[in-house]
């Protein structure tokens, strides 16, 4: 199987690290391997690695890396069959190769990735996982990824940027710091400033339709956000984990440390305000903020999202 790297360098690791990243690939020339000093170059740099044959694509970077290049292949095709996907945590936030289970060195991942390639032992090594498909159908936006949110989670991102200098500061320390506070304020009932309820309209697979001023909604394909946190305890058959908290929840400070446990009080499956599910699709409508992997968009009054998650990839976890 040949492999492949694709190495981004605005990643936000350390020099010492993408030093001994840059030497390992030095010492393994059979390894095909593109540095991607900006966004724009990624959809050419696939393209190459899939003309070389490449198997097994390595993506150094984080979320937001990962998040564009599972959009040019589940959505423009970048590759004539998609490839499995090994993420290394080279970035400033890595949920999903956290999630995975992937090495916290990314050398010792490559390291092992080579040595179950050549011991044909890799597929021993392979978790296939559903994808977001986000699409804003009036603006012909599709996105792919792993983790959405909208609202006060499309705030909270802006707030760690502008509080925060640019590079790994900005990512799971800053993030760390933002969420806590949040989550301390809202417990205690606080409804200002970043969290604000945003009213939304929410339609899920059954047709159901829920309107509510939410302080709080989420969905991702992942087991784990950063923090060890799984707000999802739904249940379903889709692949849509969502999770939605209304202003008017009763008793969320009783209730949040096991909403972010998944394991929230028993009486919140059933009270109003809550709401957790596993669907096939998530449509809504909103005027607030959204992102899905770090890509962000601007409040837009009246936008309609589309969240599904129909296609599956095989992710490498070393």
């Amino acid at each position: 199987m040949r492999i492949g790297v694709l190495n981004n360098l605005r990643a936000g690791r350390s020099r010492d690290q993408v030093a001994r990243i840059l030497e390992f690939l030095d010492d393994h020339r059979g390894i095909l391997h593109i540095e991607t000093p900006r966004g724009e170059v990624v959809p050419d740099a696939l393209s190459r690695l899939a003309d070389e044959g490449v198997d097994v694509l390595v993506v150094q970077g984080g979320d937001g890396t990962l998040a564009r290049v599972l959009t040019e292949i589940l959505e423009h095709g970048a590759f004539p069959k998609p490839p499995l996907i090994a993420p290394l945590r080279g970035g400033r936030t890595n949920m999903t190769a956290l999630d995975i289970g992937m090495s916290r060195d990314p050398v010792v991942a490559l390291r092992n990735l080579v040595a179950a390639v050549r011991h044909g032992s890799l597929q021993r090594h392979v978790h296939e996982r559903a994808v977001l498909r986000l699409a804003i159908p009036e603006e012909g936006v599709v996105q792919h990824g792993m983790f959405f949110g909208v609202g006060v989670i499309h705030r909270a991102i802006e707030l760690v940027h502008r509080t925060f200098p640019r590079g790994r500061s900005q990512g799971v320390f800053g993030s760390s710091l933002v969420t806590s506070g949040l989550v301390a304020r809202a417990a205690f009932g606080d409804a200002s400033g970043i969290l604000d309820p945003d009213k939304i309209q929410i339609r899920l697979d059954d047709g159901e339709t829920e309107t509510g001023s939410y302080q709080l909604l989420i969905a991702s394909t992942l087991d784990r956000l950063f923090l060890g946190m799984r707000p999802f305890w739904g249940s379903g058959p889709g692949g849509v984990r969502l999770t939605a908290i209304t202003r008017e929840a009763e008793q969320l400070r009783r209730s949040v440390l096991g909403i972010l446990r998944g394991r929230p009080p028993a009486f919140v499956r059933h009270a109003p305000g809550y709401l957790s599910r596993n669907v096939r699709r998530a449509e809504l409508l909103l005027d607030c903020g959204l992102t899905i992997d770090g890509e962000m968009w601007a409040p837009e009054p009246g936008r309609r999202v589309e969240v599904t998650a129909d296609r599956r990839v095989g992710f490498v976890r070393l």
